[in-house]
């Protein structure tokens, strides 16, 4: 019986979706598999693995925010993919050591859905610039990597693609972070980019991160239009670009290394209360690239760094972690006992690509404790807009001419603290690239009315920061920070996406302020709810995954369009604002992108956001909760009163959800 045979059975029995069938059937009798890649399919349908093929061929691997994301090393591994001389069997996906190949299928991330990206972003690309920009350049293009699974590997196969397609691409020697592709397509003038990675997912997948010319992720019609190229490339088209040829591709020199370096320091506000307290600081990137360019920085500026020597080690496997994220506390563990052992001021940690930054502070008791990534951007926040103000880059009385952007889903504390300082306040969707965005239009309508009213064609990026800074007061936004609740920050925008670099030394500027003031960052933050008012947030995490997972998220966010809540732990919902149907604008009276997520208010003041994951297989709820603190208020009772309400809150929330999974 042929393979065609097998799987028409097992679809008529059921153990195959029908959307697995069709694009299985169109690979397998396809003319555009190498041997191996053949053999590992039958191997899987030989072995009836059908679970395993559903979640790799139901669908093809979407763009989400800002590019794909999935599996790269499947659940099964089959003989062939790990290239064992003598397999025995099929196992489960969990290696110490890469597999030969990456895993087969339509829904995962591998050579097929990288060549089809990147002829996909080549071609929207070449055809922007020939039809909208009238540049008749050939296309370039930059890829950096993470430490991942097949990252190298992906990043030189992208670059041998651009080049075989007649474009110019290139890539660094070794592993670099995300933000530091972002710098550099601004740096080299390139028209595209992207990074290989997948931030802090577990170490079974990888993504491909796409941005365009101004170092941002792309973004609507950008985004939409790289979509539909990829869709076009045919499967007939991959066979010639399956092979690396990097004689065409160009390695970039330590210059460009020493370029983003230098726009790193430029988020340093007070450098001489840096170098006067020199804290000491634990550092670790979690197995990943926070290490290449922050620590160095760190020691040039007297920065007494203390290194977790096991997590130093670049590893796909993160092996000393359940997982490389900043944001779980299991993560930080060996970076908190080495500042118990050493006395270390902080602890702050990387994610393996580096745009996420978490961190620990002690108490005044003496005790380490993790803050959230909403209390570390209302610190930097509040820190930095007050710092500007002191140093008269920003009147004290504040201007609707600078901005704090911070996404839907990030505390409102944030919010607070940019409209008592006077300055304007933005909210976008989840995703970077919708900051990326902003700070492009602030840009360009700087670059157009300094034009119109004197005649000057500004060079933005050879332009000094604060020159750049005095011109976005006068003629358009000048943005003073941003960041989103999940961990990422940025301090000015010579880059276009969140930065643990810079974010790294922001915060030690912070920790060199409080040591000169003798306060610790939780004294620090309840200062801000004294002045402020208190809040709190907790984010609930449905997982469902694979290909009946997908089915249970899209239930979920249906059903709240079609069936919304009433009411929540005995408290009325009194208004859901739906992102998908309702036309909305931002306080720029620019239109938010249609979107499945709803934000949900209730009565007592507290609210919750819904959204299904981009780049993972969850659906997020968001839980805010705020009470005010009177001047003769028992702060710790107020906290108190808040974590049991939010607690609550989210425990309806989720019951709630996983009924209407089902």
């Amino acid at each position: 019986m042929s393979r065609s045979d097998v799987i028409q059975e097992a679809g008529e029995r059921g153990d195959l979706l029908p959307s697995t069938l069709d694009n299985l059937e169109a690979w397998i009798t396809g003319d555009f598999l190498p041997d191996w890649a053949s053999t590992s399919i039958g191997e899987l349908i030989e072995n009836e693995e059908w679970i395993e093929l559903n979640d790799r061929f139901y669908q093809y691997l979407k763009f989400g925010t800002g590019g794909m994301r999935g599996r790269t090393i499947g659940r099964v591994i089959t003989p062939t993919e790990q290239g064992n001389e003598d397999p025995s069997s099929l196992r489960e996906g969990t290696t110490k050591q890469s597999p030969a190949h990456p895993a087969v299928g339509t829904n995962v991330l591998n050579d097929f859905n990288v060549v089809r990206a990147t002829i996909g972003l080549f071609r929207y690309t070449e055809k922007f610039l020939r039809e909208e920009a009238g540049n008749l350049d050939r296309p370039e293009f930059v890829i950096a990597h993470d430490v991942r699974h097949f990252s190298r590997h992906f990043c030189e196969l992208a670059a041998s693609t651009w080049t075989k397609l007649g474009g110019i691409a290139y890539i660094f020697e070794g592993p670099r972070s995300t933000p530091q592709l972002s710098f550099s397509v601004r740096y080299l003038r390139a028209h595209a980019g992207v990074v290989i990675t997948a931030s802090h997912n577990p170490p079974h997948d990888n993504g491909f991160k796409a941005y365009f010319m101004d170092g941002a992720q792309v973004v609507s019609p950008h985004a939409e239009g790289i979509v539909d190229e990829v869709y076009a490339v045919s499967l007939e088209d991959l066979p010639s670009f399956l092979e690396i040829d990097l004689s065409q591709v160009v390695t970039l020199p330590e210059s460009a290394d020493a370029a983003y370096m230098e726009a790193l320091e430029e988020n340093i506000l007070d450098s001489e209360v840096l170098q006067a307290q020199k804290p000491k600081v634990v550092f670790t990137p979690i197995h990943g690239t926070g290490g290449i360019s922050s620590v160095p920085l760190m020691e040039r500026l007297g920065i007494d760094v203390v290194h977790v020597d096991e997590q130093d080690e670049m590893s796909p496997d993160f092996p000393t972690v359940q997982s490389p994220n900043p944001e779980n506390a299991e993560a930080l563990a060996m970076a908190i006992a080495k500042a118990e052992a050493t006395g270390a001021d902080l602890v702050i940690a990387t994610d393996p690509d580096a745009d996420r930054m978490g961190v620990a502070v002690r108490t005044p008791a003496g005790k380490m404790q993790l803050l959230s990534g909403n209390q570390i951007g209302s610190i930097l926040a509040e820190y930095r807009i007050q710092t500007l103000k002191d140093a008269g880059i920003l009147p004290e009385e504040g201007t609707e001419s600078a901005t704090l952007i911070k996404t839907f889903v990030t505390t409102p504390l944030q919010e607070a603290i940019a409209q008592k300082h006077g300055l304007k306040v933005i909210d976008t969707l989840t995703g970077f690239k919708f900051i990326g965005e902003k700070l492009k239009d602030y840009q360009e309508e700087m670059e157009r009315k300094l034009f119109e009213e004197e005649g000057i064609a500004l060079d933005y990026d050879h332009t000094a920061l604060w020159t750049r800074a005095e011109l976005l007061l006068e003629y358009s936004t000048f943005y003073v920070f941003g960041g989103e609740e999940s961990y990422g920050y940025l301090g000015n925008d010579k880059v276009r996406d969140k930065d643990a670099n810079a974010a790294v030394l922001m915060f030690c500027e912070v920790a060199s302020y409080l040591k000169a003031n003798q306060m610790t960052f939780t004294e620090y933050l309840d200062s801000l709810y004294h002045e402020y008012g208190y809040f709190l947030e907790t984010l609930v995490n449905l997982y469902y995954e694979g290909a009946s997972g997908a089915a249970k998220i899209r239930q979920i966010l249906d059903s709240y369009r079609e069936s919304p809540p009433t009411e929540l732990n005995g408290t009325q919902v009194t208004q859901m604002t739906d992102f998908g149907k309702e036309d909305i604008t931002d306080t720029d009276g620019k239109a938010i992108p249609k979107q499945d997520f709803y934000l949900l208010e209730l009565a007592n003041g507290y609210r919750y956001a819904v959204r299904g994951s981009g780049t993972e297989p969850k659906i997020k709820f968001y839980v805010f909760g705020q009470e005010a603190v009177p001047e003769d208020a028992d702060l710790d009772s107020v906290k108190a009163i808040t974590q049991a309400n939010l607690t609550a809150l989210a425990e309806a929330i989720e019951t709630d959800a996983r009924a209407r999974a089902e």
